[in-house]
């Protein structure tokens, strides 16, 4: 049995979602696998149903009807994970642009160096981004910029979701109160993250913006995250440890 599960959301992955389940079993640390996919009509769960043949102990899928958001797909990932006891609980992306080497650095980070989160973050050594264009990084970063001003939130990468989570954490931040389901998902889980004091450490990554399939990025997920940090500055004080 591993301690780590790397839960991957899909939607139309089928370009890579092969590729990227194998190298993350190609690693000598164990890792399981969790996809949550949201039905997608390309075929993506069928290619992961297949795998699980090779795989059976170690690929596991969550199927759900519809195009639900990135944050429900995650949020139904950690009650699943915590329910099999796994210690360290990862995001990631299927498309390539978090490089799965760097779980390694992540579970290190809270494994061995005192973590209770750590993110795989492309801002804590200057800017670490390839294949984007110049307003997208731009966006990014002004982004977590403003979350830095509205909050105080000492993160350089408030919108990263290559991430790692000690069980703890996410029993304890209120995994079912998060507001934002989009974009402001991640900021909102690591939000809820520091002002219950647990420690949060960034691992710098180069980040590489996919080369196969299609962006699920919307203006919508970007306005939600903008109003949805300011309110969730406003009701902070609400945040109480759900496992006290």
């Amino acid at each position: 049995m591993s301690d780590s599960i790397v839960i991957i959301p899909t939607y139309n992955e089928k370009e890579n979602i092969e590729k990227i389940i194998r190298k993350v079993f190609s690693f000598e640390k164990e890792f399981h696998v969790l996809i949550v996919d949201d039905g997608s009509p390309d075929g993506t769960g069928d290619i992961v149903k297949k795998l699980q043949t090779e795989y059976s102990n170690r690929l596991f899928i969550i199927e759900r009807k519809g195009k639900l958001g990135l944050g429900t797909a995650y949020i139904k990932g950690f009650h699943w994970s915590i329910e099999k006891n796994y210690d360290y609980i990862f995001e990631m992306d299927a498309d390539f642009s978090h490089p799965p080497k760097d779980l390694l650095r992540l579970y290190d980070a809270c494994a061995n160096e005192g973590a209770s989160l750590s993110i795989g973050s492309r801002y804590i050594n200057g800017i670490s981004v390839i294949n984007w264009p110049l307003g997208r990084i731009l966006i990014s970063v002004l982004a977590s910029s403003y979350v830095r001003f509205i909050t105080g939130m000492p993160v350089q990468d408030t919108t990263a979701g290559f991430v790692c989570y000690k069980r703890e954490v996410l029993e304890s931040i209120g995994i079912d109160e998060i507001k934002m389901k989009g974009y402001g998902f991640q900021i909102e889980m690591k939000f809820r993250s520091w002002k219950l004091g647990f420690k949060i450490k960034e691992v710098p990554i180069i980040f590489s913006d996919r080369t196969e399939g299609n962006s699920k990025m919307s203006g919508g997920i970007f306005n939600e995250a903008f109003w949805g940090v300011m309110k969730m500055r406003f009701n902070s004080r609400k945040i109480k440890n759900q496992k006290a």
